[in-house]
């Protein structure tokens, strides 16, 4: 799949089926979708190709007569890839790659691919290798079945045992190396949540997450938020690994700031279980950014899509805050905020709307800060900096014993300092 720099970029036909109870206005906003994503892995889509129809074909998606008409576009279009817009069987997939004469990717492919393209941590490679397996073996099945009885091998020898064929083995492999790449997970996993563990109860509970539909401007939010170099890309999936920075100017409760990866409209289950690790942020988050591109005419899909990923994941009930971006370039303020009360209408390109979604971040986490007085002794003072660091110090006095700080904080980080300055 990976093209040379020096080589021209694969010319991509979109297609799809558009059955009954599929509107006009769904249909096109996927389909726009769908070109995007070809965008990304770097095709150039040259055509469009669509039936309606009251289902799929069982045997190639299109019906006999549409899959002439997709050969017949291929070769005027000379396109080298087909990309469907759902997700089809490995023998539909098969047959139709043989009629139409050129390769076919589902969108299921079409996203894995990209994710593969674009993992750069250890533990997001060994997730999508994970989810590309898991794809890969029910169509080894097929090829396996194409090829038949030739296929089966008649000796143990080759490190095959006696009678298993070429696709058995391959399919052997493909889980050994998935029980393999899960036992690493898991002890990534256990390492990263023990991280996060120590990281919490070091720098305390007010964790943002910034969660919604892919390019929907939440990498530029999250640059804005905390003036880092977060990528941005108007690609989709642009990035896959979550970034963690702190609100910026600091404020105490220390805020951090996680980007996610971003949702997508039939998102393949198995990408959902696997970038889990990613959405874990918005499990382990106070409050959640669901960030919107109020200048898409289908922005509406794009809150259900969240929502729908959200409750899977099981974090639909994580406090939430309606974040609509790109104001500036389309979108009806006044509607917004009377449909959705409460919500955010902005850009992250402007400074003023970025200041007002800070105040309203530090104000949901000092809603709930308490006030009590600590009395630091001289022998103590090494917590000095992690009172500071973690209260709001609003008074402080000193005697011959030590000092007595007033301060207002959040419960949980005041309950420890008590605990810790209980043994002086």
């Amino acid at each position: 799949m990976m093209q040379d720099i020096d080589q021209k970029p694969k010319r991509a036909i979109v297609a799809a089926v558009q059955r009954p109870g599929v509107s006009d206005v769904e249909f096109e906003a996927s389909l726009i979708e769908l070109r995007q994503l070809a965008k990304t892995l770097g095709f150039e889509v040259v055509g469009r190709f669509t039936q309606k129809r009251a289902g799929f074909d069982a045997a190639a998606y299109f019906g006999t007569g549409k899959r002439e008409e997709l050969r017949m576009m291929r070769d005027h279009d000379t396109a080298d890839v087909i990309l469907i817009d759902h997700e089809i069987s490995p023998s539909q997939q098969f047959n139709l790659a043989k009629e139409v004469g050129c390769e076919v990717m589902d969108r299921s492919m079409v996203i894995l691919e990209i994710f593969h393209r674009h993992a750069s941590s250890r533990y997001a490679r060994a997730q999508v290798e994970i989810a590309r397996l898991g794809y890969m073996a029910p169509r080894l099945r097929e090829a396996a079945k194409e090829a038949g009885p030739k296929d089966r091998g008649r000796s143990g020898t080759g490190g095959r045992s006696g009678g298993e064929s070429h696709g058995e083995l391959d399919r052997r492999k493909i889980r050994d190396r998935i029980a393999e790449l899960q036992k690493e997970l898991d002890g990534m996993a256990l390492e990263h949540k023990t991280q996060r563990a120590r990281r919490q109860e070091r720098e305390g509970l007010a964790r943002v997450a910034l969660v919604g539909y892919t390019n929907a401007g939440k990498s530029t939010l999250m640059r804005a938020l905390t003036e880092s170099e977060a990528l941005v890309a108007d690609k989709l999936f642009a990035t896959l690994d979550t970034t963690v920075r702190a609100l910026h100017p600091e404020t105490v409760p220390r805020v951090l700031v996680s980007d996610t990866v971003g949702f997508i409209k039939n998102l393949p289950h198995g990408l959902v279980a696997s970038f889990k690790s990613t959405l874990d942020e918005a499990l382990e988050a106070s409050l959640l950014l669901h960030v919107i591109d109020a200048s898409d005419a289908g922005f509406e899909r794009q809150l259900a899509v969240t929502k729908e990923v959200l409750a899977e994941i099981g974090a639909q009930d994580v406090p939430r805050l309606l974040v609509f971006n790109k104001i500036d370039r389309a979108g009806d303020e006044e509607a917004l905020r009377a449909k959705y009360p409460g919500c955010i209408v902005m850009s992250a390109k402007r400074e003023g709307d970025v200041a007002r979604l800070r105040e309203a971040i530090v104000a949901f986490f000092q809603r709930h800060l308490v006030e009590a007085e600590l009395f630091l002794p001289w022998s103590a003072q090494k917590l000095r900096g992690q009172i500071f660091a973690t209260c709001t110090v609003l008074e402080e006095r000193a005697d011959a014993e030590g000092a007595f700080l007033r301060v207002r904080g959040e419960p949980e980080a005041v309950k420890r300092l008590r605990e810790q300055l209980g043994g002086w």
